[in-house]
């Protein structure tokens, strides 16, 4: 790492401040067990483990700490492994406030459910889930065991295995995202699905619309993404951010309801796959792509590397061998904008007109035919 003075404040995750929607959010973790997946890594009597957190339009925050972008053990484990250990101090903050209760209005909460990427974790497409929870949806985000660096109540650290096999296919992601939708529907029964069933915030039992769910996710979570919304009708629009399409056992069926791609290095032209994908699609479908994108770029690395640069002294090529030539600021509000333009229109049938074309207010984005 390079020379650079280093400031020891936190850095600011997914531009914490930066939020656009009218609503401040509050945020809450969940600890889940799926008692229908024994979990035969962890032993004998033992159920697939999962934190999620659900991000949700709040109703006051001024009493209530601001949520971090990963939790202090998980972030540790995170930087170490990524050989940043460095910033091990400098874990950064979002724009959440941890149990403030939920701002309810005449009409109960879309829901959006996040699947990560491999080796990855829950909060890494902030930007994206606390911008749709600023605009009025319940974003749940999931933490994938072992393939994932969570931490559980109980002071557990998770870290990605990397030696043995364990269920982190695709196909073990969207059906982790099935059940956080049988979670879903149990808040949204005024039950609470925490193993502990420890305090939830005010508002928020009885205030998501699982008839109006949609899924989410980058990389192998796009995937996953993918195979949930085929598998689950629950699911009424998918987004996939630079999924690679790489399903095991192969795509059987079409897809009739929306779903969108978001490409950067894993194109149609590029990945036979991911064209493969495209041709089930028969209901409404787009694919766009930024130009200057890398993979990484859809997502909190936009936000967080140019802090990262600043402190070790990087050069603008370093800089930009990790998140590509698009304008970082750029990358932030395409990200706020596009998905939650694809959900209005399909969870809310809020119509724009960003989803119809290239638009002058984002210059590097194309409509890939």
């Amino acid at each position: 790492m390079g020379g650079g003075e280093r400031r020891r404040s936190r850095l600011d995750a997914a531009h914490a401040a930066r939020a656009d929607g009218p609503h401040p959010v509050g945020t809450v973790q969940l600890h889940l067990v799926d008692r229908s997946r024994p979990d035969d890594i962890a032993g004998p009597g033992h159920f697939r483990e999962l934190m999620a957190t659900v991000w949700y339009p709040a109703r006051d925050v001024e009493r209530y700490p601001v949520a971090p972008w990963m939790p202090t053990g998980a972030f540790q484990a995170f930087v170490a492994d990524a050989g940043l250990s460095a910033l091990a101090s400098l874990g950064p903050l979002t724009a959440g406030h941890v149990g403030a209760p939920v701002r309810r209005s005449g009409r109960r909460l879309p829901v959006v459910v996040f699947s990560h990427g491999a080796h990855s974790h829950q909060g890494d497409h902030t930007v994206m889930v606390q911008e749709l929870a600023s605009h009025g949806y319940a974003a749940v985000t999931v933490a994938h065991q072992y393939d994932t660096y969570t931490e559980f109540p109980d002071g557990r650290v998770a870290v990605p295995l990397r030696d043995r096999p364990a269920p982190t296919l695709p196909g073990d992601f969207a059906a982790d995202l099935r059940f956080v939708l049988d979670c879903v529907e149990q808040l949204a029964a005024g039950c609470n699905p925490d193993v502990a069933r420890r305090k939830l915030p005010a508002g928020l039992l009885g205030s998501l619309d699982p008839r109006r769910t949609g899924a989410f996710g980058w990389s192998k979570g796009g995937t996953a993404t993918a195979c949930a919304t085929l598998a689950d009708e629950r699911i009424r629009a998918g987004l996939s951010l630079d999924g690679p399409m790489q399903m095991n056992p192969p795509l059987a069926g079409d897809l009739d309801r929306p779903f969108m791609m978001m490409s950067a290095a894993f194109t149609r032209a590029t990945h036979p796959e991911a064209a493969a994908f495209w041709s089930h699609l028969r209901g409404w479908r787009l694919n766009i792509q930024a130009r200057g994108a890398v993979h990484v770029s859809y997502g909190d690395n936009e936000a967080l590397f140019p802090q990262v640069a600043k402190l070790f002294g990087w050069s603008g090529q370093q800089l930009q061998d990790v998140i590509g030539t698009l304008d970082p600021d750029q990358a932030v509000k395409i990200q706020q904008a596009y998905p939650l333009a694809f959900f209005d229109e399909h969870l809310r049938h809020r119509r724009g007109h960003l989803l119809d074309g290239p638009s002058p207010a984002f210059p590097a984005v194309t409509f890939l035919p």
